[in-house]
């Protein structure tokens, strides 16, 4: 087997794969009880859906953001099922013109809807025409060029856009503010990581031992959706090489296999760290430079990499780029750290 096999499929990369289409959306829970972890936004949905449902109204538009793999597309799939409504979902670069969303706005019922992942990558032409569907539930379209050009407004039935990204900060303000709730979701716990394995592992129809699902979750990167993704694999070992149940051994061979250590660290974690220490002796750094050297894109380093090596104390932020830490140099057993950690 390849030993490059968990870089190369990027078993370890909180993002949505195309490999996840086969189980995931048959995994996914669909309604709060049965979502795990979240307990304050759980608890004030409950409140804010209960409130709309019984007023009749269409629940307030709600931005959901961090790190990819949380659970933000469940989310708002479970609201939706929750007020009993249908849900419409599309992402920010998939609406390439103020026409693709006037199609999808107008084909909502009332009180619908409508998800948008990567919202923050909404051009600019296509957020301006989202304004006014937000505050007046109509939408201001152009007919004709020139000077005969003229604006008539349609209205809209009430709907609630929910929005998702991993970047709430390259959110323009003007949209930001027209969320009338905002949640943060945020990483998940071993025991919450367990429990959610071993749910999948139910719905799978495998048996999962709690002992292994505990080893797997210690493992995940804080992300239900790499949960899932290695509980996928070990399935994959206990039906070839196993009896079938996934125990300590089958888990031990697939993390051994995928090349995932104790921390959930794979190979590029690695030379991440590795390079700042060899090449710069520790740091600082700038991003673009780890990135030439390794070389990954910016932005997957900045996304997929980095918030969980910092999560672990194992790479620092400075105004003069990223430094690696002691704790670090000491769980890998690298040297020649300079003196600006």
């Amino acid at each position: 087997m390849n030993k490059n096999k968990g870089l190369k499929e990027g078993v370890m990369k909180p993002e949505f794969n195309q490999e996840d289409f086969d189980v995931e959306f048959s995994l996914r829970p669909k309604n709060l009880c049965e979502y795990v972890g979240q307990k304050e936004i759980k608890e004030n949905l409950k409140v804010y859906i209960k409130a709309a449902k019984n007023r009749g109204e269409a629940l307030d538009h709600l931005l959901l953001y961090g790190p990819p793999g949380l659970g933000k597309t469940t989310l708002a799939m479970i609201v939706a099922n929750e007020l009993g409504v249908n849900i419409k979902i599309t992402s920010g670069p998939a609406i390439e013109k103020t026409g693709d969303l006037a199609a999808l706005l107008s084909s909502l019922n009332e009180n619908d809807v409508l998800f948008i992942d990567e919202i923050h990558r909404l051009s600019r032409q296509v957020e301006e025409v989202l304004y006014p569907a937000m505050e007046d539930k109509a939408l201001d379209i152009i007919i004709g060029k020139g000077p005969a050009a003229r604006s008539i407004r349609l209205s809209l039935s009430n709907f609630t856009l929910i929005g998702a990204t991993t970047r709430a900060g390259q959110l323009s303000a003007p949209l930001r503010d027209r969320f009338g709730v905002i949640f943060r979701l945020q990483m998940y716990d071993v025991k919450e990581l367990k429990e959610i394995i071993l749910r999948s592992a139910k719905l799978l129809n495998v048996e999962c031992l709690e002992t292994s699902a505990e080893k797997l979750s210690k493992r995940a990167r804080k992300t239900p959706r790499i949960a899932n993704r290695l509980l996928k694999r070990a399935r994959d070992f206990a039906q070839v090489v196993g009896d079938g149940v996934i125990n300590d051994y089958i888990v031990n061979l697939t993390l051994e296999k995928l090349n995932v250590d104790e921390l959930g660290l794979e190979k590029l974690d690695i030379k991440i760290l590795k390079t700042i220490v060899e090449d710069y002796e520790g740091g600082p750094v700038g991003i673009e430079a780890i990135s030439s050297l390794i070389g990954e894109d910016v932005v997957t380093i900045e996304d997929v990499y980095e918030p969980y090596l910092m999560q672990l104390g194992f790479i620092t932020r400075t105004p003069r780029g990223r430094c690696v830490t002691k704790k670090a140099c000491e769980y890998l057993g690298l040297k020649n750290l300079g003196d600006n950690n």
